[in-house]
């Protein structure tokens, strides 16, 4: 008989692990789980025309709104603000046990949300609801997949295997909306339902495959420090929510005395939780990482390129959606699947230049490629400023296909510098700091581009919407009364891909107010309104407004990206590494 000692046991499991084999096992798995956790960030931003229609909610209704933007911003909220506890608990505890979990509560959340027995109102929140868990389970497997990976592979491979799972990252993204445009064509369920067979194959397979290899330390949670942190971007978060929406006669509701508070007090909430991190024993956000060069000016690029890049997302659905589809004779049923395919050179090109990136950082470092990237994605941004709404396709496509290998050459060499500079006992927390500006950086993208584009359409709408309805019969005053809405209506009718005139007559109509036509089909004017070409062409010159305001905007957070890429310097490793500064 063999008798088999734990130090023998050890040492066998140890040489598993460290096998090239399970390197490769745990760089697809932690990519799966990086890719479903970030294609569903996403693949609810193109479906809302289904969901909306399934759960029954007029999205122009009373305070619909809000239900919109936390369908949106629910999942993004929680990601941003668990994924730097999330990935401390991994140093703590184990960051495969920590993972593993996520799988769990992914997939039992996407059973939930496929679910849904409630419509109207009820349905409304029990989706916000189950996307905030979605989010708790995305967390998890967003902290801590790079810090196994890390953990895993040497520093000289780390770059390619970064590269890709950071591919999977950000290409999540943007799959995330052709598959949301074709699932949603079928059934608003499937956008949901989607996630639990590959939840399912990815927690069996996790917890089969997957072993603790990295350096645990045990601690203390900080407590003051995620309280302070969880409630200050919480708070700056909702009330970005609230501010784009209209207040008290305004276009916007920056001047809401509760969207200050939420903005001054998270602020302030945050600057304390910076003073409690340099104090603390254990704290969730090590400071001290702001001292290595390449950690802090490469999540400074990485935060500037995620808000234009989710910024991005929204003005192309709404590009496509509201405006494009529509002008050349596509339903809007179908603008949400269209404007997936459509999107796809965006992805395609992302694919193709993410993994090599990452494998070229490995050997010449990360400045170059990081530094290259954010300045084309700027000059494409510039690129969309000067086609016409009205686009041939074949050039908005070439400029997609640019953008998308821009932003493969930046995403991976930057992702590798950020995790090559840290000392190995801090990379669960330095994954999930670097998960936060990620997430956080799609959360603000909301606020910030809504806000850019709702202020480049109150200059242009009003009169335009004027102009537009008294030319086809609108009594001045009604026409007038419309063109005082806020301009928020119609970019979110835009977004979501419908004429909202049918809407905006009908309650200027409940206020007493003469229209001057007939509201139903038998109106000449009235269905001339209605159709499917007179909003998008009507949106056509204020969207183009509003476009070069939010363009020239993410143009120049990607110059700045650019300089924060070139100061993170080039091949980089921490000083536990056998490898130095190059």
């Amino acid at each position: 008989m063999t008798v088999t000692t734990d130090a023998t046991t050890s040492s066998r499991k140890r040489t598993s692990v460290d096998s090239p084999r399970y390197r490769w096992v745990a760089l697809s798995n932690t990519t799966l789980g990086i890719l479903i956790s970030t294609i569903n960030s996403s693949i609810v931003l193109i479906s809302l025309p289904a969901i909306f229609k399934g759960i029954d909610v007029d999205p122009l209704g009373a305070g619909n709104v809000t239900y919109l933007l936390w369908m949106i911003m629910g999942f993004l909220v929680v990601s941003a603000v668990l994924v730097v506890v999330l990935g401390r608990l991994g140093d703590m505890f184990g960051r495969v046990k920590i993972y593993n979990l996520g799988f769990v509560v992914f997939t039992v959340a996407s059973v939930a949300l496929s679910l849904d027995p409630f419509h109207g109102s009820a349905g409304a929140l029990w989706l916000i609801l189950g996307r905030m868990v979605q989010g708790v389970g995305g967390s998890m497997l967003f902290a801590n997949s790079t810090a196994i990976l890390t953990d895993a592979f040497p520093a000289e491979q780390r770059g390619m295997a970064l590269g890709i799972n950071n591919v999977a990252a950000v290409a999540g993204s943007f799959l995330g909306l052709i598959v949301g445009g074709v699932l949603s064509e079928v059934d608003w369920r499937l956008v949901f339902w989607v996630s639990v067979p590959i939840g399912i194959a990815g927690t069996v397979w996790s917890y089969l495959s997957l072993h603790e290899t990295g350096e645990r330390r045990p601690g203390g949670l900080d407590p003051w420090g995620n309280l302070t942190f969880a409630v200050g971007l919480t708070s700056i978060l909702v009330a970005i929510t609230y501010g784009i929406q209209p207040y008290d006669g305004h276009t916007m509701g920056w001047g809401n005395p509760w969207v200050l508070l939420g903005l001054i007090g998270g602020a302030a909430l945050l600057g304390l939780f910076c003073w409690i991190e340099t104090r603390v024993a254990e704290p969730m956000f090590a400071m001290s990482l702001f001292r290595i060069r390449p950690f802090w000016a490469g999540n400074l690029a990485s935060l500037l390129a995620s808000v234009a890049r989710g910024g991005m997302q929204f003005m192309l659905i709404i590009w496509l959606q509201g405006i494009w589809l529509p002008i050349h004779g596509y339903s809007y049923e179908s603008t949400p699947l269209w404007a997936g395919i459509y999107m796809l050179p965006l992805t395609v090109g992302f694919l193709v230049a993410g993994p090599v990136s990452g494998v070229l950082s490995d050997r010449f470092g990360a400045r170059v490629f990081a530094t290259a990237g954010c300045l084309l994605v700027a000059v494409t941004f510039v690129g969309f400023l000067v086609i016409p709404v009205d686009f041939p396709y074949w050039l908005f496509a070439a400029i997609l296909l640019l953008n998308g290998l821009a932003s493969g050459l930046f995403a991976a060499p930057n992702a590798s510098a950020i995790m090559n500079s840290v000392p190995a006992h801090q990379r669960g927390a330095a994954s999930g700091m670097r998960g936060t500006f990620f997430n956080a950086g799609s959360s603000l993208s909301i606020g910030v581009f809504f806000s850019l584009m709702i202020a480049g359409l109150a200059a242009k709408l009003p009169s335009t919407l004027t102009g537009g309805l008294q030319a086809h019969g609108v009594a001045a005053p009604a026409a007038e009364a419309a063109g005082q809405l806020p301009p928020v209506a119609s970019l979110f009718a835009s977004f979501l891909g419908f004429n909202p005139i049918a809407t905006i007559l009908d309650q200027i109509d409940r206020l007493g107010v003469p229209v001057g036509i007939r509201l139903d089909d038998s109106d000449a004017d009235y269905a001339k309104l209605t159709d499917q070409h007179f909003f998008p062409q009507l949106m056509s010159a204020p969207f183009h407004h509003g476009l070069v305001v939010v363009f020239a905007s993410a143009a120049g957070m990607c110059l700045l990206a650019a300089v924060a890429s070139w100061l993170a310097g080039g091949k980089y490793y921490h000083a536990d590494e056998p490898a130095k500064e190059g």
